[in-house]
């Protein structure tokens, strides 16, 4: 048969070892009776592409070469020789360029998953015989392909195991990532005790340290630090709850004991919460939020977008995730309850994203946001100037937007 013969190339195409060696390799490793699905097998080789070392341009080539094939198997009694012309190659491969199907070709025989058999005159034909069969074939021939069958779908399958382990490692920082968020969100908004201003800095460090397209040793380094983050969260709520427990065994035995708790590591409003003032039942309308395109307030308080786990796209996904970060700002329940009220939805999204961009230079965000609000209340605050100010400290100005 066909593989049994050292072929040299046509004309002034060079004759190397390498190609020699590749020849030897796939005779010698090619079992009798050997056949395997070429689909599968292609299908095999684009999962383990990166390992083989073959660009998905130069597997459309391939992918053209087998469609010449005949049989759905691939065997050395079937006769392992594609003859096409470049004509037909370039149809069956989307009307590829001559000079790009001659480059992928090229590529295919370097990694040694196709071989040359030339003709005599570097034609490629089929000479058959009285009854039709074909006796002798000149083209490219696949049996490479069937030789490293096996070396192909291991590679695939380390592929698939390196992927899938990925898939769980993303799995595993998605979940850690929420819980973390929401179980700081309701220590903060129940006034449990606990250090959350510093666990909330150390998760933020390690979600923004995040690549875009992480390795699988990267995420298994961000799963360990998460899950430390997570057992220092769970073990100051479970101390807690504990604590309560205790407390309501002691109330039924008659016992009375006085809150304990009187210092938090988050200040919720305190000059505003202790003052007593009253809050009027009246509220005057602010100007409508379509007045501020949503691509304008991204501009001017792009952290935000940082707390959103899907990105902000619409202004559903701004409000939604301002009613998430008021909690990391220390913003109590009620008082985001009034700015809801006096500012409406969209306005106190907006205000919720400025004051997060200016986090580090406001003292009390829940006691600012009171105090906005008791504004907006007297009609002396608007949201376009404090937008502005955004905008004007992230260098970036309304003209220039507008352009």
């Amino acid at each position: 048969m066909e593989t049994h013969i050292a072929s040299t190339p046509f004309g002034s195409r060079p004759m190397s070892l390498a190609m020699l060696a590749a020849q030897r390799e796939s005779r010698e490793n090619l079992p009798d009776g050997k056949a395997v699905d070429k689909w599968q097998l292609y299908k095999d080789l684009c999962e383990g592409r990166t390992i083989i070392g073959v660009s998905d341009r130069s597997l459309a080539v391939l992918s053209a070469l087998l469609s010449f094939y005949p049989d759905s198997e691939l065997s050395e009694e079937n006769g392992l020789v594609v003859f096409p012309s470049n004509r037909q190659l370039s149809l069956r491969a989307h009307g590829m360029p001559d000079t790009s199907l001659r480059r992928h070709l090229g590529a295919l025989l370097g990694c040694g998953l196709l071989l040359r058999r030339d003709s005599p005159n570097g034609k490629r034909y089929a000479r058959k015989g009285r009854g039709g069969d074909i006796e002798e074939a000149f083209g490219f021939s696949l049996a490479p392909l069937l030789a490293r069958a096996d070396e192909i779908q291991e590679a695939a399958e380390r592929v698939r195991a390196d992927n899938a382990a990925l898939r769980l490692m993303r799995e595993r920082v998605t979940l850690h990532r929420r819980d973390i968020s929401k179980l700081i969100e309701v220590a903060v908004e129940e006034d449990v005790p606990g250090d959350w201003g510093d666990l909330y800095k150390r998760f933020r460090t390690v979600v923004d340290g995040i690549p875009r397209r992480a390795l699988l040793v990267e995420l298994e380094s961000i799963v360990a630090n998460l899950a430390e983050i997570r057992e220092c969260v769970d073990k100051l709520l479970n101390s807690h709850i504990n604590i309560n427990k205790t407390d309501a065994n002691d109330n039924q035995n008659g016992r009375h004991h006085s809150e304990s708790n009187t210092d938090s590591h988050f200040d919720f409003e305190p000059a505003l919460e202790k003052s007593g003032a009253t809050i009027e039942p009246e509220w005057k309308s602010m100007e409508p939020p379509k007045g501020f395109p949503l691509g304008l307030v991204l501009k001017a308080c792009p952290d935000i977008v940082d707390y959103a786990a899907a990105g902000i796209g619409t202004w559903r996904d701004l409000m939604a995730t301002a009613a998430q970060v008021r909690g990391y700002l220390g913003i109590s329940p009620s008082a985001y309850a009034d700015a809801l009220d006096v500012l409406g939805q969209e306005n106190a999204a907006v205000v919720i994203a400025c004051i997060l961009q200016r986090a580090q230079h406001i003292n009390s965000a829940g006691g600012y946001l009171r105090s906005l609000t008791e504004k907006a209340r007297g009609g002396e605050f608007s949201v376009g100037p404090m937008l502005m100010a955004c905008l004007k400290t992230n260098g970036v100005t309304a003209a220039r937007l507008a352009g």
